[in-house]
């Protein structure tokens, strides 16, 4: 097994322990007895735990859902969710499994203070991501605020059912759901 090829195993048997066991229950020598490899060569990698459960979440969540994001350029602001969500059912087991980790980060379940610091202020940027991309919609309407979080609520609870409980959501439902948030917004009103 080459460099590359070594590494990325190690990245998929600790995301899986990871998932399994949280960040306190896994160890480094599960890990390595997992991948077929000895203890110094997770180390040659990573210098400890944490730099590994670091990168998985700095790098590869925040990669995952930036690539999500991209996909899923549209100018139909429903469409635009819709494709954003339905995108999930289709993660390969992997990034599923590194999206429910990023989630149990983000939820405090798992990680270190620093992690969850990082992943407060990408919360924090929630909200106002979602309202800079529903304002030419939002932006003559008095509840305007109420619908930005209304539809946040809403992509979380679909994004868990898919990505926590392993759930799979036909397109049409959940483009029926965002359109009821979204009711009345969009331009041209909705399809």
């Amino acid at each position: 097994m080459d460099d590359k090829d070594l590494r990325t195993r190690i990245k998929e048997v600790a995301v899986a322990h990871f998932n399994d066991n949280g960040y306190h229950g896994t160890t480094i020598r599960n890990i390595a007895k997992d991948v077929g490899c000895s203890l110094p060569m997770i180390y040659y990698y990573y210098s400890s735990k944490k730099e590994l459960f670091d990168e998985i979440i700095k790098k590869e969540f925040f990669d995952l859902v930036k690539r999500q994001a991209a996909l899923s350029k549209n100018d139909d602001v429903i469409d635009l969710y819709t494709k954003f969500i339905y995108g999930l059912n289709h993660l390969s087991d992997y990034h599923r499994k590194v999206y429910r980790l990023g989630i149990k980060v983000y939820l405090t379940f798992d990680g270190d203070e620093e992690l969850m610091n990082l992943m407060d202020e990408w919360e924090k940027g929630i909200l106002p991501r979602h309202r800079e991309i529903l304002q030419p919609y939002i932006q003559n309407i008095p509840n305007g605020e109420a619908v930005v979080r209304t539809l946040v609520h809403l992509l979380e609870t679909m994004i868990e059912k898919i990505v926590v409980k392993n759930h799979y959501l036909p397109k049409d439902e959940i483009r029926e759901e965002i359109a009821i948030v979204l009711q009345g917004i969009a331009r041209g009103g909705l399809s």
